[in-house]
C-alpha cells in the first residue's frame, strides 16, 4: 500500500528517483514529506538539498495550478448554463414594430373596447375583416409589459393559422383580430382576464408569464384563406 506521503509526489515519480544518481549524487526519501538530497562531498550538500526542495515544490505548484484551471473552466460552463436557464435574452429577436414604429405609435390614439381590451393601429389594412369562424393567417409578436418577447411567429418563419372567434387563441387576440382588415397591423394591450388564465412557464431566453397577467401583442393580419375580395 502506498504511504500517504507518496500522494503528494508528482505523477510518475517514485520515492527514490526525484534527483537521479550521477556525479556521486543520490536522492533518498527522508522522514518528512519533502525528499532530501545527499552528496558525498560536504560542500555540495546544501545546494543539492535546495535543488530537490525547489523541484518538488515546483511540481506540486504545477499540479495545483492545473486543478485550479480545470475548476475555473467548469465554473464558467456552469455559469453560462445558469444564465441560459434564467431566461436571459441571447440575441435580438425580430419584431413587427421597430424603433421608428415605436416613436410613431406614441402619437396614435388608444382605443378601448367594452371588454377592457385596448389597441393602437400601427397600420390600417385595406382588405376585408374576417368573419367569425373563418381561418386567418396572422403574424404576431407576444410580449410581457416590459417588452420582453415570450412567443413569436416571426421566429418560426410562418404566419399562424387559426379560426378566429372560435376560442382557439386567447380572448384578447380573438377580439383584436376580428375588427382588423387584411394588410393591417395592430398593437393589442390585453388585460389579464383576456390573456392566459394559467400563465406560461419561462424558457431559455423567454420570460415567465404569471397567471391572468396583462400581455402585449403586435399582430399583422396577412390574409384570409378562401375569402376572395370583390373587385367590382
Amino acid at each position: 500500500m502506498a504511504s500517504p506521503s507518496s500522494l503528494l509526489l508528482p505523477i510518475g515519480a517514485s520515492g527514490k528517483s526525484l534527483c537521479g544518481t550521477h556525479q556521486g549524487v543520490s536522492c533518498d526519501k527522508f522522514r518528512g514529506l519533502v525528499p532530501r538530497c545527499s552528496n558525498l562531498e560536504a560542500g555540495l550538500r546544501v545546494s543539492r538539498t535546495i535543488g530537490c526542495d525547489y523541484k518538488a515544490k515546483l511540481s506540486l505548484m504545477k499540479r495545483r495550478d492545473m486543478i485550479g484551471l480545470v475548476f475555473g473552466a467548469s465554473t464558467l460552463l456552469l455559469d453560462s448554463y445558469d444564465a441560459n436557464g434564467a431566461g436571459l435574452p441571447q440575441e435580438e429577436k425580430p419584431k413587427l414594430c421597430d424603433e421608428n414604429c415605436e416613436k410613431e405609435l406614441e402619437n396614435v390614439p388608444m382605443m378601448t373596447t367594452e371588454s377592457g381590451l385596448q389597441y393602437k393601429d400601427i397600420k390600417v389594412g385595406t382588405g376585408p375583416s374576417p368573419p367569425v369562424g373563418f381561418q386567418v393567417a396572422a403574424n404576431y409578436v407576444a410580449m410581457v409589459p416590459s417588452g420582453q418577447i415570450f412567443d413569436s411567429s416571426l421566429e418560426k418563419g410562418l404566419p399562424y393559422l387559426f379560426r378566429v372567434g372560435s376560442g382557439q387563441v386567447i380572448k384578447g387576440l380573438d377580439e383584436g383580430i376580428l375588427s382588423m382588415k387584411v394588410g393591417g397591423k395592430r398593437r393589442l394591450y390585453i388585460p389579464g382576464p383576456l390573456a392566459f388564465p394559467k400563465g406560461l412557464i419561462s424558457a431559455p431566453g423567454r420570460p415567465r408569464v404569471p397567471p391572468s397577467s396583462p400581455v402585449v401583442f403586435d399582430v399583422s393580419l396577412e390574409y384570409i384563406p378562401g375569402l376572395e375580395i370583390d373587385e367590382d
